[in-house]
């Protein structure tokens, strides 16, 4: 039944426009309009951000709604309701209620010469909907693309947040960050609260403009609130193994991080996710729910805070997969995003060797992404990204030889042997480097191997994983 939903548009190709999903959303009684929603945009850290702020709301006692995009190998995962992603019944059941608004919806558009609601459309309001019917008593919604256009923007945010703005889709928000806030800013609604991490100037100058024209507050990083400490945790290279995120429970990978919010200083704080950028995501998931709850003057409780944050999870964001070499996976898809994953690397791991398993989309920045990791990554495995999208690898390497030298560059097309071929390599190493001589109580440095470039290269090396182990 689901082919149906699969069938329309993909993602690729949105539509710019809010009247085809507010059309069909009006024919089912308007269900987004029955419960306060936090709306979340930006370049990068949109799904880690929308998960802690979620996961905090969570411990606070509420029943949440949580929408995300992309999924890692099921669709569910996009639609997660008090913490649980929707199961394969229940959002098989949930479309064949919503097919028949979709259905007729379809026709009124085609009444009008406009064609039908895509994938991403009919799949925003399928989730409105389930959360409705849930019921929940907030919604935590990452925007797709952009946000003035995107299909979640039919919602009226309380609180529109906004994580580090940086150049992606730029064929389809822009070809400055001045030209992509602007487009983002789209979701800031009047009288509302618009939180956001620190930005570019030209970039907040366009949020802030938003802002002040939708007689809205602004809350900035490094004004209102900020990161004052942090302190993670190195994680060896035989583990521990984080299978839903980049950490599991206190004392596994992760850091301790003091943040002070709008409305209260909180320190020693355990986040389960690696990286000065997740330290960040933090900051800005805690100022956007002091503001969703108490408009920025009551702080957080503390128990709450630190039970919300310690559960926070986010998949395949510096997500250890295995030990014996280290596997990590990171769903950094452009420059900026993967600038954060190698400071993260470098600071969460001790590696003396690093592999890449490296695909990338054809719309996306390689030469960018891949000068970001030049310094960290000794050896690129290029492959092929499990999309109609990917850059052809043999193209790819070229370009990877270009920047890097030949003697760094191996091609393998199929993800599986890609794996394999990368863990011989960083076996290989291991090997001649012989034992280490680290002082006792200290992390050994070993050879790893981190798996980038693609979220689609992310989510096919996690169900390789899962099926078949590692190594």
């Amino acid at each position: 039944m689901l082919d149906e939903l699969y069938g329309r548009v993909g993602e690729k190709a949105p539509q710019p426009r809010l009247s085809a999903t507010r059309r069909a959303l009006e024919l089912m009684g308007d269900p987004h309009r029955s419960y306060p929603i936090v709306h979340i945009t930006g370049t990068n850290g949109k799904t880690s951000t929308s998960r802690l702020i979620e996961s905090i709301l969570r411990a606070h006692g509420l029943r949440t709604g949580l929408f995300t995009s992309p999924d890692l190998g099921y669709l569910g995962q996009r639609i997660v309701v008090d913490g649980e992603p929707i199961a394969e019944d229940d959002l098989v059941a949930a479309w064949a209620e919503t097919k028949p608004f979709l259905e007729l919806a379809d026709a009124q558009l085609a009444e009008t010469g406009e064609p039908p609601l895509t994938f991403f459309e009919a799949l925003t309001v399928l989730a409105y909907a389930v959360f409705a019917d849930a019921p929940i008593d907030v919604g935590v919604i990452e925007v797709g693309m952009g946000g003035e256009w995107d299909s979640t923007n039919v919602a009226d945010g309380q609180v529109a947040v906004f994580t580090p703005i940086d150049l992606d889709h730029t064929e389809r928000l822009g070809r400055t960050v001045e030209e992509i806030a602007r487009t983002k800013a789209g979701i800031i609604k009047p009288g509302r609260s618009v939180v956001t991490a620190a930005q570019q100037p030209g970039a907040l100058a366009e949020l802030e403009r938003a802002a002040a024209l939708s007689e809205a507050d602004v809350s900035l990083e490094g004004r209102d609130f900020r990161v004052l400490a942090r302190r993670p945790v190195v994680v060896p290279a035989d583990g521990p193994v984080g299978t839903g995120g980049s950490g599991a429970a206190s004392g596994g990978p992760g850091q301790v991080v003091d943040v002070q919010g709008r409305a209260g200083r909180y320190e020693g704080l355990f986040v389960p996710l690696l990286g000065a950028h997740q330290a960040q995501n933090t900051a800005v998931a805690i100022a956007a729910v002091e503001t969703f709850l108490g408009g920025g003057a009551q702080p957080i409780a503390g128990d709450v805070l630190a039970e919300g944050l310690a559960g926070a999870t986010s998949p395949g964001r510096l997500q250890v997969l295995g030990g014996g070499p280290l596997l990590v996976v990171d769903a950094a898809h452009n420059p900026h995003g993967v600038a954060a994953m190698a400071a993260g690397v470098t600071e969460s791991f001790r590696l003396d060797h690093v592999v890449a398993v490296l695909a990338v989309l054809a719309d996306k920045d390689a030469e960018g992404m891949i000068r970001a990791a030049a310094d960290l990554v000794d050896e690129f495995v290029v492959t092929t990204a499990p999309s109609d999208r990917t850059t052809d690898p043999d193209e790819l390497a070229a370009l990877v030889v270009r920047i890097v030298g030949a003697d760094r560059v191996v091609v393998e097309p199929d993800v599986a042997r890609a794996l394999a071929a990368a863990r011989e390599l960083a076996e290989a190493h291991a090997d001649a480097a012989g034992p280490g001589d680290a002082d006792p109580g200290d992390v050994p440095a070993q050879p790893g191997v981190l798996v980038f470039g693609s979220i689609t290269l992310v989510a096919r090396a996690i169900e390789l994983v899962r099926e078949h182990g590692w190594p």
